[in-house]
């Protein structure tokens, strides 16, 4: 019985720690997965299971996260807006998710959010902006309780950010 104890909590650590990685492939494709790229794949980004990582987070920026999780969706062809847009959010140090719609499921969950698939779009805990516009991801950001600026030494956030 304790052995089947520790097996059974080795194997749940195991599940929590499982990564995804990003990268092109040489076909100039986005591929986002849970094994390992090729060889030849370029721009590659790894980053652990489920949202983002808070635990070296001040604690209103983990209890912000906590109750108000933010969620960048992007695409392939957006590049200044969602630049523009994960920028702003890692100058405040807002741990975040980007999820890159490249699925017919991304597209409903996005029409569904913000009632069509125009990229970026900021979810911050249940409420959501079409677009970028900085003063209204501020506006969201601010109600959700994150900080106006990033502690020192906070690492960006999103599958995207360098």
């Amino acid at each position: 019985m304790r052995r089947l104890l520790v097996l059974c909590l080795a194997l749940s650590s195991l599940a929590v720690s499982a990564e995804t990685y990003r990268w092109v492939d040489p076909q100039g494709r986005t591929v986002i997965s849970d094994t390992p790229p090729p060889g030849r794949a370029r721009d590659v980004s790894k980053s652990g299971a489920g949202g983002p990582n808070t635990d070296n987070q001040p604690y209103a920026v983990r209890l912000a996260a906590e109750n108000y999780p933010v969620i960048l969706y992007t695409s392939a062809d957006c590049t200044k807006e969602c630049k523009d847009a994960r920028d702003l959010l890692n100058s405040r140090g807002v741990p975040f998710s980007e999820r890159m719609v490249q699925k017919q499921e991304d597209v409903d969950e996005l029409k569904q959010l913000v009632g069509d698939t125009f990229v970026p779009a900021l979810k911050v805990g249940k409420q959501s902006f079409r677009g970028f516009e900085a003063g209204a991801y501020n506006n969201l950001l601010d109600l959700a309780g994150y900080p106006k600026t990033a502690a020192y030494g906070t690492k960006p956030s999103g599958g995207l950010a360098k």
